[in-house]
């Protein structure tokens, strides 16, 4: 998988996956834009790892749609195209039904939303055009396991998962005459900073053995798949959802 002279935007990058993710692709040759929202701290120590020069930290908060767009259109200012997206940011709260508010409820269905979908999907949108105009690209989200089998404390996530893949599965039809491939990692746990107190509490030891490898995924193994989905190889896997979970959720 060689990235000499590709252009990459991570969005979420500064952190977990999405570091990881930068840090194979600046090994393999690639130009990386690291989109943060707020830890610019982190963005930087991220920045530190990349192999290679002209990699660009950008600050951009995706649920905002007019941000992404510029977002965007920074990227592609600074590299004259943009060869590869791979939307990874996202966010994940507990709001149980039957603990919450009404209004609480609400606000985090929103937050998730125009993070997880929506924020997505306008990326996507933003970015195809690009690839459209310079003839081709390629589109990985960064999806999960909780997309099939449910998020009970945090059901905004499940869904905005699982309209990611469904998502992901449309514009591959769509895009593909444009010789424009999406793909999409659904992941299980993964030893992130997201998932870090969880594994870290009593329900941890549950959570490995879910697995019968007895772990959780580390984010190198999750960024070695985006780097498969993204690579030219890779291009009649269009429209696939690739699980990583170590056989702890085998969907039929």
């Amino acid at each position: 998988m060689d990235f000499t002279g590709k252009t990459v935007l991570i969005t979420g990058g500064s952190r977990g996956i999405g570091r990881a993710a930068a840090v194979a692709f600046a090994q393999r040759g690639a130009k990386v834009a690291i989109n943060f929202r707020s830890d610019k701290q982190a963005a930087l120590e991220t920045m530190e790892m990349l192999e290679g020069e002209g990699h660009l930290p950008i600050q951009a908060d995706i649920s905002r749609p007019m941000v992404v767009q510029q977002m965007v259109d920074a990227v592609v200012r600074e590299y004259g195209r943009l060869d590869i997206l791979v939307n990874n940011a996202g966010i994940f709260e507990a709001h149980p039904i039957d603990k919450c508010s009404y209004e609480a409820w609400q606000e985090s269905w929103k937050r998730t939303l125009d993070v997880n979908l929506l924020g997505a999907a306008n990326t996507c949108y933003c970015a195809a055009l690009h690839m459209i105009r310079q003839g081709g690209g390629r589109i990985v989200n960064v999806s999960s396991r909780g997309a099939f089998r449910g998020e009970p404390e945090q059901p905004a996530y499940g869904a905005s998962k699982a309209g990611m893949n469904a998502m992901g599965q449309s514009l591959a039809q769509a895009l593909a005459p444009h010789h424009i491939f999406v793909g999409t990692v659904a992941p299980g746990f993964v030893e992130t900073d997201m998932a870090l107190e969880l594994l870290a509490s009593e329900a941890g030891d549950a959570i490995r053995q879910q697995s019968p490898t007895g772990r959780v995924a580390k984010p190198d193994e999750v960024a070695y798949c985006i780097l498969f989905l993204a690579s030219e190889q890779a291009a009649f896997t269009t429209g696939c959802i690739l699980d990583i979970n170590g056989a702890s959720y085998l969907r039929i």
